[in-house]
């Protein structure tokens, strides 16, 4: 009998696997494909969690690779003259800069939606 298939769990539901590798999706290697920008939604939030009241502008929903998402944040960082980093496929700026930020991201072909009030 084959080791992959699996005769039975005690887990609800068992994790999907990846269709490249075989693998469970959480352990995939496989290379994320890039989907072009007009075809992408970014999320654009203000928060103040964990922060000690400062706010920060959270870019999410990109679906891009680690070196572009970093670039991206790299080039949001500079025209928006602010910090910030990438965080789990998020990037934060930081300070108030969500209509700023929205307007460099439609430049750039993106989808925007603000969140939150």
């Amino acid at each position: 009998m084959s080791p992959d298939r699996i005769v039975y769990s005690t887990h609800p539901r068992p994790e999907p696997r990846c269709e490249g590798c075989g693998a469970p999706q959480s352990e995939c290697s496989c290379p994320v494909a890039e989907i072009p920008p007009r075809k992408q939604t970014a999320r654009l939030a203000h928060d103040r969690k964990r922060r000690r009241g400062k706010v920060v502008t959270v870019v999410s929903g990109l679906q891009l690779s680690e070196v572009n998402l970093s670039e991206l944040a790299r080039l949001l960082k500079n025209r928006c003259g602010a910090g910030g980093t990438v965080k789990d496929d998020e990037i934060e700026i930081q300070g108030e800069h969500r209509d700023k930020v929205a307007m460099i991201l439609q430049e750039l072909g993106y989808k925007t939606k603000l969140v939150g009030g």
